[in-house]
């Protein structure tokens, strides 16, 4: 797959007696629309929010308040100015329309959201407690910074379920996610930041981790972003970490991943639970299992209760190659209990009941999902 790509792989299954095939790739089209949902599902558009009353600094157990954190100012390149035509033409979200009115009077959540694991599920909870509930993620960091490219955790066709899995969590109401390309925004001060969000964007508020840094090269903290949300009329609400309560319990997955690491919850967490094939410990990370999902353009040929999958065909990050008891095999709908074997070529698929490999639950598949543990 090509450095940094975003298009997913469509590739074949092969039987175990079958040799190895030559992969036939093309980009996957997008997923199917998700049919209406029925009466009493949760709801995708959220009730009108309101205005938060004052700032607030939140602690998830405690509900305490604090307003002593230390501000950084601005710092390195000079900053770029609102009225730079570039910046000022530039729509801020890539995946909304032209009036840029997807997240409008809505409280967003900020950050990276790699993995969606509990701790960014705290955010968008709170996040819904006062008003139309969003994800405002940051993509193509790496591409920019030169970052060395890294699978995502959670491929980007399966985050609308996941965020669904949220809605008993945010008053039964679905958040939504929009994308911010990087680029357009590296430069912004952490004051020009704030003002797009309030001129551009014509959000009511933001909620972000405690650790949150924003603007160029990271010099605004939360302190800076709760002063300066006040000064555009803006409510901000800071949310102290999860801590991971089950550190140093499992096989492995050390505590400390980074400089940064002060014991919570973290993306970095989840890919060094998943680099090990520490599977208990990633789902207490996440907060439900990991799903790996395969691309596939053929129905799959079958040798007892056997499917062999090329490691071609995936599409995020799986856990360490190994035996794995207890999984489950989606494809669009449940179709039961399997064992898994990853190596370094392959993934062998055995389920537990031959009568699940029927052709019939395989016709027009385009993804399979294995959820580990």
């Amino acid at each position: 797959m090509e450095r940094g790509g975003t298009a997913a792989l469509a590739c074949t299954f092969r039987s175990s007696s079958s040799p190895s095939p030559v992969s036939h790739c093309s980009p996957l089209l997008r997923p199917r629309r998700r049919p209406p949902a029925a009466a009493g599902a949760p709801h995708f558009l959220p009730p009108a929010g309101r205005r938060f009353s004052q700032n607030r600094f939140l602690d998830t157990s405690k509900g305490l308040k604090r307003h002593s954190l230390t501000t950084f100012s601005p710092f390195g390149r000079p900053s770029v100015s609102l009225n730079d035509a570039d910046l000022v033409k530039d729509k801020m979200l890539i995946d909304c329309g032209e009036e840029q009115d997807c997240v409008l009077d809505g409280i967003v959540a900020l950050g990276k959201f790699d993995a969606l694991h509990i701790g960014h599920r705290e955010l968008a909870m709170h996040a819904s407690k006062s008003g139309n509930p969003f994800l405002l993620s940051f993509v193509g960091m790496a591409e920019v910074l030169g970052w060395e490219y890294r699978p995502p955790i959670v491929a980007h066709c399966d985050r609308k379920r996941v965020l669904l899995s949220w809605a008993p969590y945010c008053r039964n109401v679905v958040p939504l996610e929009y994308q911010v390309e990087f680029a357009k925004v590296r430069y912004l001060t952490p004051r020009q930041f704030v003002e797009r969000l309030s001129t551009d964007l014509r959000i009511k508020g933001v909620v972000a981790g405690e650790n949150y840094r924003f603007g160029y090269k990271a010099s605004g903290d939360a302190a800076e972003l709760v002063k300066l949300c006040e000064e555009f009329g803006l409510s901000a609400f800071i949310v102290r970490s999860v801590m991971d309560t089950a550190k140093g319990s499992y096989n492995g997955a050390t505590p400390a991943v980074n400089s940064s690491d002060k014991g919570q919850v973290s993306s970095s967490r989840v890919r060094k639970a998943l680099s090990v094939g520490d599977i208990e410990y990633v789902s207490k990370l996440l907060g439900r299992k990991h799903r790996l999902v395969l691309t596939v353009t053929e129905c799959p040929i079958k040798e007892r209760k056997n499917i062999i999958v090329p490691k071609s065909c995936m599409v995020n990050m799986p856990p360490a190659d190994g035996f794995y008891e207890n999984c489950e095999l989606f494809n669009g709908g449940y179709l039961g209990l399997c064992r898994v074997a990853i190596n370094a070529e392959t993934i062998d698929i055995e389920m537990k009941d031959e009568s699940s490999l029927s052709p019939d639950n395989f016709q027009e598949v385009k993804q399979l999902g294995i959820e580990f543990g």
